[in-house]
Protein backbone atom coordinates (compact mmCIF):
# COMPACT_ATOMS: atom_id res chain seq x y z
CA UNK A 1 0.00 0.00 0.00
CA UNK A 2 1.77 3.33 -0.64
CA UNK A 3 2.56 6.09 1.63
CA UNK A 4 0.81 8.94 0.91
CA UNK A 5 2.98 12.11 1.33
CA UNK A 6 2.50 14.45 4.34
CA UNK A 7 0.29 17.52 3.98
CA UNK A 8 1.69 20.82 3.62
CA UNK A 9 2.42 22.82 6.28
CA UNK A 10 0.38 26.27 4.95
CA UNK A 11 1.00 29.85 5.94
CA UNK A 12 -1.96 31.96 5.56
CA UNK A 13 -1.05 36.15 5.22
CA UNK A 14 -4.31 37.99 5.75
CA UNK A 15 -3.52 41.77 4.74
CA UNK A 16 -5.02 44.71 5.98
CA UNK A 17 -7.05 47.28 4.02
CA UNK A 18 -10.31 48.54 6.32
CA UNK A 19 -13.20 47.11 4.69
CA UNK A 20 -11.77 45.97 1.78
CA UNK A 21 -10.62 43.03 4.03
CA UNK A 22 -13.99 41.50 4.04
CA UNK A 23 -12.92 40.28 0.74
CA UNK A 24 -10.66 37.89 3.14
CA UNK A 25 -13.75 36.03 3.62
CA UNK A 26 -14.35 33.72 0.46
CA UNK A 27 -10.54 33.12 0.67
CA UNK A 28 -10.97 31.23 3.57
CA UNK A 29 -13.68 29.65 2.63
CA UNK A 30 -12.04 28.19 -0.32
CA UNK A 31 -9.72 26.66 2.23
CA UNK A 32 -12.24 25.19 3.67
CA UNK A 33 -13.78 23.71 0.86
CA UNK A 34 -10.35 22.10 -0.18
CA UNK A 35 -10.46 20.84 3.39
CA UNK A 36 -7.13 22.42 4.42
CA UNK A 37 -6.20 24.08 7.52
CA UNK A 38 -3.36 26.21 7.61
CA UNK A 39 -0.43 25.81 10.03
CA UNK A 40 0.25 29.34 10.55
CA UNK A 41 -1.85 32.25 10.31
CA UNK A 42 -0.12 36.36 10.41
CA UNK A 43 -2.75 39.10 10.68
CA UNK A 44 -2.54 42.80 9.82
CA UNK A 45 -5.22 45.30 10.74
CA UNK A 46 -8.57 44.13 9.17
CA UNK A 47 -6.72 40.81 8.47
CA UNK A 48 -5.69 40.91 12.02
CA UNK A 49 -9.54 40.78 13.33
CA UNK A 50 -9.81 38.05 10.44
CA UNK A 51 -7.28 35.84 10.66
CA UNK A 52 -7.99 35.69 15.09
CA UNK A 53 -11.51 35.09 14.24
CA UNK A 54 -10.40 32.14 11.63
CA UNK A 55 -7.59 30.77 14.04
CA UNK A 56 -10.50 30.69 16.93
CA UNK A 57 -12.12 27.60 14.91
CA UNK A 58 -14.36 29.87 13.07
CA UNK A 59 -15.19 28.61 9.35
CA UNK A 60 -14.61 30.88 6.45
CA UNK A 61 -18.70 30.61 6.68
CA UNK A 62 -18.98 31.09 10.31
CA UNK A 63 -16.80 34.32 9.79
CA UNK A 64 -19.12 35.69 6.76
CA UNK A 65 -22.36 34.89 8.93
CA UNK A 66 -20.95 36.66 11.51
CA UNK A 67 -20.15 39.69 9.62
CA UNK A 68 -23.66 39.32 8.19
CA UNK A 69 -25.59 39.49 11.49
CA UNK A 70 -23.10 42.12 12.56
CA UNK A 71 -23.79 45.12 9.80
CA UNK A 72 -26.92 43.61 8.47
CA UNK A 73 -29.17 45.91 10.22
CA UNK A 74 -28.19 49.55 10.26
CA UNK A 75 -29.82 50.67 13.70
CA UNK A 76 -27.95 47.89 15.20
CA UNK A 77 -24.82 49.30 13.96
CA UNK A 78 -25.78 52.65 15.06
CA UNK A 79 -26.92 51.12 18.65
CA UNK A 80 -23.48 49.61 19.31
CA UNK A 81 -21.71 52.72 17.55
CA UNK A 82 -23.47 54.75 20.52
CA UNK A 83 -21.61 52.46 22.87
CA UNK A 84 -18.85 53.81 21.60
CA UNK A 85 -19.38 57.53 22.74
CA UNK A 86 -16.84 59.76 24.67
CA UNK A 87 -17.32 59.02 28.61
CA UNK A 88 -15.80 61.39 29.98
CA UNK A 89 -17.05 65.34 29.15
CA UNK A 90 -13.23 66.40 28.81
CA UNK A 91 -12.75 63.62 25.89
CA UNK A 92 -15.66 65.73 23.65
CA UNK A 93 -13.76 68.49 23.65
CA UNK A 94 -9.96 66.84 22.48
CA UNK A 95 -8.48 68.92 19.40
CA UNK A 96 -8.43 67.34 16.52
CA UNK A 97 -11.01 64.61 15.09
CA UNK A 98 -12.44 62.03 16.79
CA UNK A 99 -10.71 58.95 17.66
CA UNK A 100 -12.35 55.75 18.82
CA UNK A 101 -10.74 53.32 21.42
CA UNK A 102 -9.91 50.42 18.85
CA UNK A 103 -10.26 47.72 21.96
CA UNK A 104 -13.56 48.72 23.36
CA UNK A 105 -14.57 48.77 19.12
CA UNK A 106 -13.41 45.34 19.56
CA UNK A 107 -15.28 44.40 22.79
CA UNK A 108 -18.78 45.96 21.30
CA UNK A 109 -18.57 44.73 17.95
CA UNK A 110 -16.23 41.11 17.97
CA UNK A 111 -15.02 40.33 21.39
CA UNK A 112 -17.57 37.55 22.04
CA UNK A 113 -16.59 35.70 18.93
CA UNK A 114 -12.99 35.25 20.11
CA UNK A 115 -11.08 33.98 23.16
CA UNK A 116 -9.24 35.85 25.25
CA UNK A 117 -5.65 34.34 24.42
CA UNK A 118 -3.63 33.48 21.83
CA UNK A 119 -2.76 30.36 23.70
CA UNK A 120 -6.46 29.58 23.39
CA UNK A 121 -6.62 29.78 19.58
CA UNK A 122 -6.72 26.17 17.32
CA UNK A 123 -4.05 27.71 15.21
CA UNK A 124 -1.17 30.02 15.60
CA UNK A 125 -1.31 33.08 15.16
CA UNK A 126 1.00 36.26 14.66
CA UNK A 127 -0.39 39.88 14.66
CA UNK A 128 1.48 42.94 13.71
CA UNK A 129 1.45 46.59 14.91
CA UNK A 130 3.85 49.57 14.70
CA UNK A 131 6.04 51.14 17.44
CA UNK A 132 5.00 54.58 17.15
CA UNK A 133 7.81 56.07 18.46
CA UNK A 134 10.41 53.03 17.75
CA UNK A 135 9.17 53.45 14.35
CA UNK A 136 9.39 49.36 13.83
CA UNK A 137 6.84 46.56 13.93
CA UNK A 138 5.81 44.90 16.68
CA UNK A 139 4.59 41.14 16.43
CA UNK A 140 2.55 39.23 19.13
CA UNK A 141 2.06 35.88 19.22
CA UNK A 142 0.79 34.57 23.19
CA UNK A 143 -0.84 36.59 25.77
CA UNK A 144 -4.16 38.42 26.03
CA UNK A 145 -5.64 38.39 22.62
CA UNK A 146 -7.91 41.62 22.37
CA UNK A 147 -5.45 44.30 22.95
CA UNK A 148 -3.35 42.80 20.40
CA UNK A 149 -5.89 43.03 17.87
CA UNK A 150 -6.51 46.33 19.01
CA UNK A 151 -3.13 47.82 17.93
CA UNK A 152 -2.97 46.03 14.92
CA UNK A 153 -6.23 47.63 13.91
CA UNK A 154 -5.15 51.24 15.24
CA UNK A 155 -5.32 53.04 12.14
CA UNK A 156 -4.57 57.11 12.26
CA UNK A 157 -7.09 59.43 12.35
CA UNK A 158 -9.77 56.90 13.46
CA UNK A 159 -8.37 55.11 16.42
CA UNK A 160 -6.44 56.36 19.40
CA UNK A 161 -3.28 54.41 19.83
CA UNK A 162 -2.56 51.83 22.10
CA UNK A 163 -0.49 51.89 24.54
CA UNK A 164 0.73 47.79 25.55
CA UNK A 165 3.97 46.65 26.97
CA UNK A 166 5.37 50.26 27.61
CA UNK A 167 4.97 51.45 23.88
CA UNK A 168 2.54 53.67 21.67
CA UNK A 169 1.09 51.38 19.32
CA UNK A 170 -0.88 51.60 15.77
CA UNK A 171 -1.93 50.12 12.53
CA UNK A 172 0.09 47.51 11.46
CA UNK A 173 -0.25 48.30 8.00
CA UNK A 174 2.19 51.35 8.36
CA UNK A 175 5.39 49.15 8.23
CA UNK A 176 3.91 45.62 7.56
CA UNK A 177 0.35 45.68 4.95
CA UNK A 178 0.73 42.35 3.74
CA UNK A 179 2.70 39.97 6.62
CA UNK A 180 3.88 36.92 4.76
CA UNK A 181 7.27 37.39 5.81
CA UNK A 182 8.60 35.01 8.53
CA UNK A 183 5.52 32.39 7.53
CA UNK A 184 8.79 30.85 5.04
CA UNK A 185 10.37 29.31 7.66
CA UNK A 186 7.87 26.85 9.27
CA UNK A 187 5.63 26.60 6.06
CA UNK A 188 5.75 24.81 2.45
CA UNK A 189 3.21 26.73 0.53
CA UNK A 190 2.68 30.80 1.85
CA UNK A 191 -0.37 32.03 0.73
CA UNK A 192 -1.07 36.15 0.68
CA UNK A 193 -4.37 37.99 0.36
CA UNK A 194 -3.42 41.47 -0.51
CA UNK A 195 -6.63 43.83 0.18
CA UNK A 196 -4.86 47.17 0.20
CA UNK A 197 -6.17 48.57 -3.14
CA UNK A 198 -5.60 51.93 -4.57
CA UNK A 199 -7.60 55.31 -5.19
CA UNK A 200 -10.30 54.84 -8.00
CA UNK A 201 -11.56 57.93 -9.75
CA UNK A 202 -15.16 58.64 -8.41
CA UNK A 203 -17.60 59.32 -11.39
CA UNK A 204 -18.83 62.72 -11.47
CA UNK A 205 -16.53 64.00 -9.27
CA UNK A 206 -13.52 66.36 -10.38
CA UNK A 207 -12.14 67.40 -6.97
CA UNK A 208 -10.38 64.69 -4.18
CA UNK A 209 -12.57 64.85 -0.44
CA UNK A 210 -10.02 65.05 2.27
CA UNK A 211 -10.84 61.80 3.57
CA UNK A 212 -10.19 60.52 -0.41
CA UNK A 213 -6.89 62.03 -0.35
CA UNK A 214 -5.94 60.84 3.46
CA UNK A 215 -6.63 56.82 2.83
CA UNK A 216 -5.67 57.16 -0.71
CA UNK A 217 -2.18 58.73 0.37
CA UNK A 218 -2.31 55.86 2.97
CA UNK A 219 -3.46 53.03 0.17
CA UNK A 220 -0.24 54.06 -1.99
CA UNK A 221 2.23 53.89 0.56
CA UNK A 222 1.22 50.84 2.05
CA UNK A 223 1.43 49.35 -2.15
CA UNK A 224 5.01 51.21 -1.80
CA UNK A 225 6.01 48.46 1.00
CA UNK A 226 4.28 45.89 -0.51
CA UNK A 227 6.30 46.10 -3.93
CA UNK A 228 9.57 46.95 -1.52
CA UNK A 229 8.67 43.22 -0.33
CA UNK A 230 7.85 41.36 -3.16
CA UNK A 231 11.18 42.15 -4.88
CA UNK A 232 12.60 40.31 -2.39
CA UNK A 233 10.54 37.93 -1.92
CA UNK A 234 6.93 36.51 -2.81
CA UNK A 235 4.26 34.22 -1.83
CA UNK A 236 3.41 31.29 -3.16
CA UNK A 237 0.13 32.02 -4.15
CA UNK A 238 -1.26 36.17 -3.78
CA UNK A 239 -4.99 36.69 -3.80
CA UNK A 240 -5.99 40.23 -4.56
CA UNK A 241 -9.37 41.84 -5.34
CA UNK A 242 -10.14 43.40 -8.21
CA UNK A 243 -9.93 47.55 -7.48
CA UNK A 244 -13.36 48.87 -6.76
CA UNK A 245 -14.04 51.99 -5.06
CA UNK A 246 -14.84 50.54 -1.33
CA UNK A 247 -13.68 52.99 1.26
CA UNK A 248 -12.00 51.97 4.11
CA UNK A 249 -15.26 52.27 6.54
CA UNK A 250 -17.45 50.99 4.49
CA UNK A 251 -18.40 48.32 6.54
CA UNK A 252 -22.06 48.76 6.00
CA UNK A 253 -21.70 47.32 2.17
CA UNK A 254 -20.30 44.07 4.06
CA UNK A 255 -22.80 41.86 1.63
CA UNK A 256 -21.60 43.95 -1.37
CA UNK A 257 -18.21 43.84 -0.53
CA UNK A 258 -18.25 39.92 -0.44
CA UNK A 259 -20.10 39.45 -3.40
CA UNK A 260 -17.59 41.20 -5.62
CA UNK A 261 -15.19 39.02 -4.16
CA UNK A 262 -16.04 35.67 -4.78
CA UNK A 263 -14.43 35.53 -7.54
CA UNK A 264 -11.39 35.14 -5.02
CA UNK A 265 -12.70 31.71 -3.89
CA UNK A 266 -12.44 29.75 -7.40
CA UNK A 267 -8.92 31.57 -8.25
CA UNK A 268 -7.77 30.31 -4.54
CA UNK A 269 -8.89 26.88 -4.96
CA UNK A 270 -7.27 26.60 -8.65
CA UNK A 271 -3.51 27.99 -7.79
CA UNK A 272 -3.77 25.80 -4.54
CA UNK A 273 -4.71 22.79 -5.93
CA UNK A 274 -2.77 23.10 -9.13
CA UNK A 275 0.30 23.79 -6.50
CA UNK A 276 -0.42 20.97 -4.60
CA UNK A 277 0.04 18.68 -7.90
CA UNK A 278 2.92 20.17 -8.31
CA UNK A 279 4.34 19.72 -5.21
CA UNK A 280 2.90 15.87 -5.02
CA UNK A 281 5.71 13.52 -5.89
CA UNK A 282 4.77 10.46 -8.07
CA UNK A 283 4.54 6.95 -7.11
Amino acid sequence: MPVLPPSPRIGLALGGGGARGLAHIPVLEALDELGLRPAQIAGTSIGAIMGAAYASGLSGSDIRKMTMEIFADRNSVLSRLWQLRPRRFADMFRPGPVQFDPQRVLEVFIAEYLPERFEDLKIPLRLHATDFYGCQEVDFESGPLLPAIAASIAIPAIFRPVKLNGQILIDGGVVNPLPFDGLRSNCDIVIAVDVVGAPVPRPNREEISMLDSLFGASQILMQAITIQKLKVDQPDILIRPAPDMTRVLDFMKAERIINAAEPLKEAMKEQLETLLKERTPVT
